[in-house]
């Protein structure tokens, strides 16, 4: 068995060529060896992820390419999964996050592969699905006690719902202490600025390190106010 650098690297590279069975095969040779769960997911489909990224926005890939990602993605996580558990079984839950994607959209996929990598990176997710109105982002917050509401939407027609949660959220006196990010194809980082979110995730992976750091200033001002 090569060292664990290698096949992370033989991961990525399948994944980047999108060989399905091959990356499968790879993982779980990669986990009978001793090869994290999460160093699976972060050093090498993450890696790989952002490369399909840039293969996409040079034009070398398409839409179809990277449906495909997505699923080879979900794939290599459904095997994964058990290994993360016990990962995040075993370090304790970094934070709770509500993620949803906005009322009047019921598009997923990219919602559900941010969520997914959220729970691969130790998170508490609270998945409300597709369509959600804003009460019910600020109702899950302050039931669950959630330190992050992530948003999602494809459609330019709902950008507004992401701004009725922020409003609602201030509305509720719950904004100071939830951190706001929101995704999705239309949305950039002015807009999230604009409608007063704490960021914006450009891709999957980017989102979870977003969310990342967010978590760490929220702990980091809950202490300050002790």
């Amino acid at each position: 068995m090569q060292c664990s650098g290698d096949v992370l690297a033989r991961i990525r590279d399948s994944f980047v060529e999108l060989k399905l069975d091959e990356v499968l095969r790879l993982v779980e040779e990669a986990i009978k060896h001793g090869v994290s769960a999460r160093d699976i997911v972060f050093r090498a489909l993450s890696d790989g992820m952002r490369i399909i990224g840039e293969r996409f926005e040079r034009g070398e890939y398409y839409l179809a390419e990277l449906l495909l990602a997505s699923e080879i993605f979900r794939e290599c996580l459904r095997v994964l999964e058990p290994k993360l558990v016990e990962c995040i079984e075993a370090s304790g839950e970094v934070g709770t996050v509500v993620i949803g994607t906005v009322r009047g959209d019921i598009h997923d996929i990219g919602k559900n592969l941010v969520a997914t990598m959220l729970r691969a990176a130790g998170f508490r997710v609270i998945d409300l699905g597709v369509d959600v109105p804003p009460e019910k982002f600020v109702e899950a917050v302050e039931r669950y006690g959630a330190g992050i509401v992530a948003m999602s939407a494809l459609l330019t027609t709902v950008l507004d719902e992401m701004r009725r949660v922020v409003e609602l959220l201030r509305e509720r006196g719950l904004r100071d202490r939830v951190k706001v990010i929101i995704g999705g194809l239309p949305t950039t980082e002015e807009f999230a600025k604009s409608i007063g979110a704490d960021a914006w995730g450009r891709d999957a992976i980017d989102a979870v390190e977003k969310c990342r750091a967010l978590i760490r200033e929220l702990k980091s001002v809950r202490t300050s106010h002790q």
